[in-house]
This record gives C-alpha cells, structure tokens and sequence, in this order.
C-alpha cells in the first residue's frame, strides 16, 4: 500500500478537524473530494509530516509519518493550494532548487528542472521571474516543483483553483497525462466534481473530517445488478402503466429511467414495450452520477469508510 493510516486524527484546539481515518490507498490515481472544510487539505499535511496528528499513525511508502518526515518529503511531490513560490526567481531556478530540497544533486536538479518546466508547457518561460507569470502559469510552476524530484507519489492539493476555463482544461490535461503516462501514483484533492472523471481510479470522500466514501471509483458508481437503467421512445405514461401494472416502478433520473431488475427478468419490461408499442432505446445496468453519489454520501450516514 502505498499510504496507510491507522485511527488517524487531528484537532486544532476545540476544532475537530480530522478523523479518526483507518485507511488502506494502493497505488493508482485517487480523488481526495469533500464540501470546504472537510479536512482535505489537512490529511494531505498530515502525510507529509508537515502536521503532527493528535492520534493515531500513518504510513507513507511504508515510512512513519512523525519519525521518518524527511524521507517521505524526499520520494512525495507536493503542491499546496497555498502560493508556495519565491517571487524573484525564475521558474527554472525555483524549479532546480526546489530539486535540490528533495536530495537532487545541483547539475540533475537543473536538468530535470528544464525537463519538468518544458512537460507544463514553460518551455519558453523558464528564464523569466516568477513575479511575471500569470495565475496559470504560477500553477504550472507549482505541478512542475512536485515532481522535479521523480516521486513515485504525488499529493496535489486543489490544482486546478482559480483558473479560468482554458487554464483548467489545459491543467486538467497535464493532470491526466502524469496519473495515466507515467506511472505514477496520484492523489488530486478538489471540491469539483468535475475535475477527477477521466483521471481518478479510486475515490475518497470526506465530510466532516471523516471518511464516508472510500473504493474504486466504478465500482462505487454502480448500483449493481439490481437496478437497471432504461431509455424508450413513445408513449413514457403508457409504458409506465403497463409496467406498474406488473409490479414495477420507475423513476426517472435525468434522461433515462431506474427500476429494480422485474422477478421474471428483462423479459417483462420487452413484453410492456411490445403491447405499448414502446421502443427501448437502452437498457442495461444503472451507473449514478459522480454528483448523485457525492450527494448522497454528503446528506447521509458513512458508509464504506473508515
């Protein structure tokens, strides 16, 4: 595994922030999501060390967490959603020094610096001060220090906030192409839905400092084999008498309908569909919206958490 965390938790004074989280993450991509406040951000500065939890442990690449910070620092990349960056150097010497933190020698510093600034797309930027770049740029800096080091782990903290709608997309990309081309393991902490499809295998929801959702993203979106979901074309109040009329009810969730799987099979709802005169577009298993399950594990108790 490559994080562990065992009764982890964190309380600022009287605030609870965190936890207890008892958490197994395996390697590939995971969406870190939760309202404001849900303590992403804390749980990723508690795996760094940057925070001493107030119980329990953790284990980042098989190292501890309070006694072996520094070695964790060396093989995670990181980027804060605070402004980490140092103004008046450049993005290449920001980038090499930051290298040189995580245990690089200077001249490999330097090199992957120009190799990790031309992956972001500052290629043409590199030589110029930090204090000249623009919100996307300043982000493409911050990607491009977590991983000047080749760590095997990357947390990201809200990479994608404040960018305007092109930046993001182009943010989004780069995001796609480090979890999906390269082999490494991701950890990208947002509150938009949006931004973890098509990136994030695995997905962990936090609300309240716990842990309410926590497994591979497809198959948490599942409903299962027992409920199905069902697009026609005709008559909807006809087709949806004959059903009821047979025991079966059907609720419509957005564009299609979702009814539990008929006693006597598929073949029931064809039946309806040919004394109706209905024609069934799509039929097959139900999948809910990544919203629809945010949603609901937001509103209701935990469940498949910690």
């Amino acid at each position: 595994m490559f994080i562990e965390t065992s009764a982890l938790a964190k309380d600022y004074g009287q605030v609870h922030a965190l936890g207890p989280l008892s958490l197994e993450i395996p390697a590939g991509s995971l969406a870190l999501v939760g309202p404001n406040g849900a303590g992403k951000t804390t749980f990723l500065r508690l795996l760094m060390g940057l925070l001493v939890p107030t119980e329990g442990t953790a284990r980042v690449l098989d190292h501890d967490v309070l006694s072996e910070s520094l070695r964790i620092r060396e093989k995670v990349g990181y980027m804060p959603e605070h402004d980490c960056l140092i103004p008046e150097m450049t993005g290449v010497g920001f980038v090499a020094f930051m290298g040189r933190l995580s245990g690089l020698p200077a001249a490999v510093a330097l090199s992957r610096a120009h190799d990790v600034l031309q992956f972001v797309g500052l290629r043409e930027e590199r030589y110029r001060r930090i204090s000249e770049y623009s919100l996307g740029m300043r982000q493409r800096v911050k990607l491009a220090q977590a991983i000047v080091h080749d760590p095997p782990l990357c947390l990201l903290d809200e990479p994608t906030a404040g960018l305007d709608p092109m930046g993001r997309v182009e943010m989004l990309q780069l995001l796609r192409a480090l979890a999906l081309q390269t082999g490494k393991t991701v950890v990208l902490s947002t509150h938009l839905l949006e931004d973890v499809e098509g990136i994030c295998e695995n997905l962990l929801v936090l609300d309240g400092g716990r842990a309410v959702v926590h497994g591979p993203l497809r198959q948490l979106l599942s409903l299962g084999d027992s409920t199905l979901a069902l697009r026609i074309k005709g008559d909807h109040a006809r087709f949806l008498a004959g059903l009821a009329a047979r025991g079966v009810t059907a609720e419509l969730v957005g564009e299609e309908y979702r009814l539990p799987r008929p006693e006597g099979g598929e073949r029931v709802i064809f039946e309806v569909a040919q004394e109706t005169r209905t024609q069934i577009r799509y039929l097959g298993r139900s999948v809910q919206s990544l919203e629809e399950l945010f949603l609901n594990s937001v509103q209701h108790p935990p469940r498949g958490g910690a």
